[in-house]
């Protein structure tokens, strides 16, 4: 309001105002709109205009703001700021299904994404991971070949179970995955009810330039929750939108959902020792040797004002780092460093990062230029580009990283190594009780039901090799479904 209690003028994205919003130019009550109506052009030309491409992966999702503490000290391993004890950092962070477009329903039994972006005094620190530990691929190479094989078919524009079932029949390292998919942990009820998981190894650099590597837990403190198939199958029929209403209904009634934060931990030597690739996604650390380590508090606490500027123009891309969080040697993530930053580009603009949703706290000193949407105005200067002798921000060389362990040659390796694909698989099978199984084997059955036979059987040889009653309680459940 004004000063005269007045709304404000409605106004042309010029700043004209606008005499009438509802009736357009015409010639007579019954002519034809006449093109020197400018205010009703520009009202349908930003209609046309008011969406952007939705994202290949993860379209729909919430997303809230909050703050992460840290309450424990692991500052001998990290010189990050944001991981010193007593921080307490202002953070942004998006949940989302994987595969679904934006209209789907939250309830589908699909990897659930976690994408918390931290606004640090060092820059922003992204971190970019799911509601499992495990990825289902270990190379980049593979990651748009299992995009295409969860999205829909190209000729009926459905989705497809025999693709994906194919697909990861002839990748065995996506085993892990399926078995916790597929198991009563898969498919949480809510966003506020599952763990999260940075999934990659991630490198701690302290103050001496020491090294460890560190994995990334989020642990709901509102306790795990999930839904069977058919639990899902009601909450799809009444809404659409569960996990998303329930999260932001939450937070409107004060009930802030938290997260506890925990590290893991494993140093260099005991990387090289591993009898399995430690920097492999598609496996676990075994908290027995790498126990977990709480060192924070993540809480959200306030809902978006806008969601389309403060959500759907979120970016994030995991090569958003801080000085003492470095990279690992996982191929996976090393892939995605470039992936996504390619994606947001595209997606949102050239300039996304200025945007006030993803701009940083701290100062930014780049040298990129121009392009669509250049949101400051920089000042005068003789110093555009580095070097220069104009006193132009410059590199500092103090900031270092200790160099990735890097030995051979350089060829196209075998990706399974150590372990191999069902180790683990097989132990978390073996821990489940027997009531579990039968759930986890209805669950595949049900999904593998339409896929033709000879996948079928190429997949539940995978099973036996995680455990032989796997592949049988599998075989035995899809005989049942066939009648």
């Amino acid at each position: 309001m004004n000063k005269d209690n007045r709304p404000p003028t409605l106004t042309t994205a010029g700043g004209a105002p606008v005499v009438d919003s509802s009736r357009s130019i015409t010639a007579g009550p019954r002519g034809p709109v006449l093109l020197q109506d400018y205010q009703m052009a520009e009202k349908l030309a930003y209609l046309a205009r008011e969406r952007i491409p939705e994202r290949v992966l993860h379209a729909k999702g919430a997303a809230a703001f909050g703050t992460l503490r840290i309450t424990g000290d692991i500052a001998r391993y990290t010189r990050a700021r944001v991981l010193q004890p007593g921080q307490a950092t202002p953070v942004l962070v998006r949940f989302s299904g994987l595969t679904g477009e934006r209209g789907c329903a939250d309830a589908e039994r699909d990897m659930r994404g976690f994408a918390l972006k931290a606004y640090t005094e060092e820059g922003n620190w992204d971190l970019v991971g799911s509601h499992l530990p495990v990825a289902c691929i270990r190379d980049p190479q593979k990651f748009p070949d299992l995009v295409r094989a969860l999205k829909r078919h190209p000729v009926s524009h459905l989705r497809s179970p025999t693709a994906i079932w194919d697909f990861w029949s002839l990748s065995p390292e996506s085993i892990h995955q399926i078995v916790m998919l597929f198991s009563d942990r898969g498919l949480p009820a809510g966003y506020r009810h599952m763990h999260a998981y940075g999934v990659h190894a991630f490198g701690l650099v302290n103050e001496t330039g020491e090294r460890v590597w560190a994995k990334f837990h989020f642990r709901t403190r509102q306790g795990v929750r999930c839904l069977t198939d058919a639990e899902a199958r009601c909450a799809v029929a009444e809404d659409r939108e569960s996990a998303q209403r329930d999260l932001f209904e939450a937070i409107e009634r004060g009930e802030h959902p938290s997260w506890s934060l925990h590290v893991q931990l494993m140093s260099e030597a005991q990387a090289a020792a591993l009898p399995f690739n430690p920097f492999d996604p598609t496996c676990v650390w075994p908290q027995g040797a790498h126990p977990l380590i709480e060192i924070g508090l993540l809480v959200l606490h306030a809902n978006p004002d806008n969601y389309f500027a403060q959500v759907e123009q979120a970016t994030f891309n995991p090569a958003h780092l801080v000085p003492g969080i470095c990279v690992s040697p996982d191929k996976l993530l090393q892939g995605r460093l470039l992936t996504y930053a390619d994606a947001q580009r595209y997606r949102v603009g050239t300039h996304h990062a200025a945007l006030p949703v993803n701009r940083p706290l701290s100062p930014v000193h780049t040298y990129h230029a121009d392009g669509a949407m250049r949101l400051n105005v920089p000042a005068r200067t003789d110093a555009y580009y580095e070097p220069n002798s104009f006193g132009g921000p410059r590199p500092d060389h103090r900031l270092a990283e200790p160099a990735l362990p890097l030995a051979g040659d350089a060829m196209r390796f075998d990706d399974r190594q150590g372990l191999g694909d069902y180790a683990q698989a097989g132990a978390l099978y073996r821990r489940m009780d027997e009531g579990e199984r039968q759930r986890l084997a209805a669950n595949i059955a049900a999904s593998m039901a339409s896929v033709p036979d000879a996948i079928q059987r190429r997949q539940v040889e995978h099973f036996r090799l995680v455990d032989a009653a796997f592949g049988e309680g599998v075989e035995a459940a899809l005989a049942r479904l066939a009648g």
